[in-house]
């Protein structure tokens, strides 16, 4: 199994921050957000190396980042060749070129966006999915803010955890489980990535790519207990810090900073 983390994106709800510092190397309780997502991969034996694919804006940033860390799974960092978030290639467009770049078009994988923190383990995850056998995967968290649960997308499920209904950004949703951008993408369903892209569907919100796959084979959903921490603009962001901070026993702060 690989691992791939999406870390391509331009987050522009929190510039000027991410003018200079890529959204997952922005420091959360004292350690950049992707240290957590890495730490949380090496608890799965699975898993034998982390794909970083990111912006040529800050593919150098990622790979000090990579030469830096002490981890025992081994780091590639793929640079998409973008330079703007008007020629991005989209989640789903970078999950393709990782695939290719790294040709892993034959093995399991497990992608994780970077700016996702959770509590829940990803070798439970890893070990939910193998007891299903035949099909891929979704993380799924119970947004107690039915307005939040607007701005993501709602999962159904049927009696055995398989993904009944899919739909992005309810007006009126029928539920308040939603899906993370946490994904096991069996190996038989990598190559379908192409024959989505090829019908001219979105390349990006890596979510589209699920809302399309389960009509056609079978995707599940792990709901999982405890936190997940949305970072998503400047208010959430420092709510993660402090939230990481308590965690460590450091002071939360009113305003964050890059100290």
């Amino acid at each position: 199994m690989k691992a791939i983390i999406l870390a391509a994106g331009y987050a522009t709800r929190l510039r000027p921050l991410t003018e200079t510092i890529a959204k997952p190397l922005l420091p959360v309780g004292g350690r950049p957000m992707i240290d957590y997502i890495y730490d949380k991969l090496a608890e799965v034996s699975e898993v034998d190396s982390v794909h970083v694919v990111t912006n040529h804006k800050f593919a150098q940033s990622f790979s000090d980042w990579a030469s830096a860390h002490a981890g025992s799974l081994p780091i590639q960092v793929h640079d998409d060749g973008t330079l703007s978030n008007e020629d991005r290639l989209g989640a789903i467009g970078d999950i393709r070129f990782t695939v290719q770049q790294a040709g892993i078009q034959d093995d399991d994988l497990l992608i994780i966006a970077g700016d996702n923190l959770f509590d829940f383990s990803l070798a439970d995850y890893v070990a939910f999915w193998r007891d299903k056998g035949d099909g891929s995967c979704i993380a799924l968290y119970q947004c107690p803010d039915m307005e939040l649960v607007k701005q993501y997308s709602i999962v159904e499920l049927d009696e055995n955890d398989r993904v009944t209904s899919f739909v992005e950004k309810p007006q009126n949703p029928t539920t308040n489980l939603v899906g993370i951008a946490t994904y096991l993408y069996h190996r038989n369903h990598v190559p379908l990535i192409e024959e989505y892209l090829a019908e001219g569907n979105s390349p990006d919100q890596p979510g589209n790519y699920i809302a399309w796959l389960h009509k056609r084979v079978p995707v599940y959903g792990y709901s999982f207990a405890g936190d997940w921490l949305d970072i998503g603009n400047h208010q959430q962001l420092l709510s993660a810090d402090n939230a990481m901070r308590q965690r460590q026993g450091l002071p939360e702060r009113d305003e964050y900073s890059l100290d």
